[in-house]
């Protein structure tokens, strides 16, 4: 009756306690893309059918290359950084006994330097997450990627548990590696960009974080994460910046008198 699809990469300081957490599932799936540590063979150990993939074509294409490979009517997609808690897990048994909705949302509490995040935008964060196979598709697009339903949805009450960075570092580069991402969508898109409103974007998304969201609750792990965020929108529009100038690195050499 359900399947769960988990898309990795380098994760097997994750995806042991992942694929624990969802062992009351008919099939777990594991795509991967290249990965270079023991996660194949952690997945395979614990009886996921793993495939390999060594095209990345994006979060949302690659979700629904793993959405393909699922077997059962309904689908729990989770990433290998979240858990299933023993109260979620039952509730989506029970659920799945006597459906009312095609897709349920479910919410994430995460995680950062040893601190649940309770503000901060952090939470509910609630995205749709268990839905049945042909009413479901992922939006095609390289990061941020969500479910698009035919459908009924509705809300479970249970949680998720999120452990997206095992340090400031995993935080910082990983925000890098989205503006990246986030960049060249704005530019396929044809959107442009100046100073000015670099600064803005950034300043704003510290204040929506800090203040509107009240990430000051937080504690100091909420200031953390506003300044990141916002370090996060200046790296994304610089970039997109950069490449509407169609920036050349290496400049010709001066000229010599």
């Amino acid at each position: 009756m359900l399947s769960v699809i988990i898309i990795t990469k380098n994760e097997e300081a994750h995806i042991a306690e992942c694929i624990q957490s969802v062992s009351f599932a008919d099939e777990i799936i594991v795509l991967d893309s290249g990965s270079t540590d023991e996660t194949c063979t952690i997945a395979r150990h614990l009886g996921a059918r793993v495939y390999h993939t060594t095209h990345w074509p994006g979060f949302g294409k690659q979700k629904n290359k793993a959405l393909d490979l699922a077997s059962h009517e309904w689908v729990l997609s989770i990433d290998a950084d979240e858990r299933v808690p023993e109260a979620l897990a039952t509730e989506i048994q029970q659920v799945l006994q006597s459906p009312q909705a095609d897709a349920y949302t479910v919410a994430r509490l995460s995680c950062f330097a040893g601190r649940w995040i309770h503000h901060s935008g952090w939470w509910p964060d609630r995205l749709v997450r268990l839905f049945k196979r042909d009413k479901g598709r992922f939006k095609d697009v390289t990061v941020h990627e969500s479910v698009i339903v035919q459908g009924v949805t509705q809300d479970l009450a249970g949680h998720l548990l999120h452990y997206p960075y095992d340090s400031l570092e995993s935080l910082i580069n990983k925000t890098n590696q989205y503006s990246s991402a986030a960049a060249q969508q704005l530019y396929g898109k044809g959107k442009k960009i100046g100073l000015i409103g670099i600064a803005s974007k950034a300043s704003w998304t510290f204040v929506r974080i800090y203040i509107i969201r009240r990430g000051f609750l937080d504690g100091k792990e909420g200031f953390v994460l506003a300044g990141v965020a916002a370090a996060g929108s200046f790296f994304r529009y610089s970039k997109l910046w950069l490449l509407n100038r169609k920036t050349r690195w290496k400049p010709a050499p001066p000229n010599s008198k």
